[in-house]
């Protein structure tokens, strides 16, 4: 780790830190926090992932289903109107709209070819958005002055890395220059995600091995073909599966850096405070060893 104990992360005269974990346990809340007290520059790869390297799939796919509407379609094809995503760190939307959902056509579904190909593009987008972190922790200091940093990563970083491999080229980029921060939730925590989930099911990455599987699973369960599937009960169904595929996997990581629970993350109110989080979980994994 960057800062092997407590006392070297408080006096570091940039401090430097990834979050990871689930979606929903406060990473994004934290980054825009630190982010709003000034002196902390936020970078978030799936913001990264939707404008720079997957910003023209988004846009070509909006472009497609205009061309469907006639009058859009006479505009498009004169120059006469301009169509792009407006993505911010807080609405992703349009980046999960993109990769879909895989099922009935009537009711939104992408063949599972297609949703597999969308798969494997943000597969790609995600590894070359977390590569690029110490550029933009360079860039972050030598443009803006910024000398604090912190990594707003996506939920789905622990399908994109191998973290019981030390030599794994993700991981190795990412802990050589930032301390990773795993956010630990609780099974209360999991229940309310699902529940959070089942009310307005969305997108996600994850790995091919694993859709594949649910894909079969789910399939031979419910009898359906995949042209009859509803996308939404899938990814419903996927989702509460995925929680605990994706468990063993952050915990992996972990072992990359420090853990702090979500019930810690919900009671930092201040730049002293998040301070203090990190330098106890230092100080806890130290204790450990």
């Amino acid at each position: 780790m960057i800062y092997r104990t407590a006392a070297d992360w408080r006096a570091a005269p940039r401090k430097r830190v990834l979050m990871f974990g689930m979606s929903g346990l406060g990473k994004t809340h934290l980054a825009s926090m630190l982010r709003g007290a000034g002196g902390w520059f936020h970078y978030s790869v799936d913001y990264r992932i939707g404008t720079r390297y997957m910003g023209e799939f988004i846009s070509d796919n909006f472009k497609r289903e205009a061309m469907k509407v006639p009058f859009l379609r006479e505009l498009l094809l004169t120059d006469s109107v301009y169509i792009a995503s407006n993505i911010t760190f807080d609405n992703l939307a349009p980046l999960s709209t993109y990769l879909g959902k895989p099922g009935d056509p009537g009711l939104g579904g992408l063949s599972f070819a297609e949703y597999m190909r969308r798969q494997d593009q943000h597969r790609e987008a995600e590894i070359a958005a977390l590569l690029d972190t110490p550029r933009f922790i360079d860039r972050a200091a030598d443009i803006y002055g910024y000398d604090n940093f912190i990594c707003d990563s996506g939920g789905s970083i622990c399908e994109v890395v191998d973290p019981e491999n030390p030599a794994d080229p993700v991981l190795r980029a990412l802990s050589d220059n930032l301390l990773l921060v795993w956010i630990k939730g609780s099974d209360a925590h999991t229940a309310e995600l699902i529940r959070r989930f089942d009310r307005a099911p969305k997108p996600m990455y994850y790995q091919p091995h694993f859709l594949e599987r649910m894909w079969g699973t789910y399939r031979m369960q419910t009898g359906q073909p995949p042209e009859a599937v509803d996308p939404d009960a899938f990814v419903r169904w996927t989702y509460a599966q995925a929680l605990a595929h994706r468990q063993p996997r952050y915990a992996a990581m972990a072992n990359w850096g420090v853990t702090v629970t979500a019930e810690q993350v919900a009671q930092v109110r201040d730049q002293g405070s998040f301070n203090d989080l990190i330098a106890q979980a230092i100080e806890a994994k130290a204790a450990h060893a």
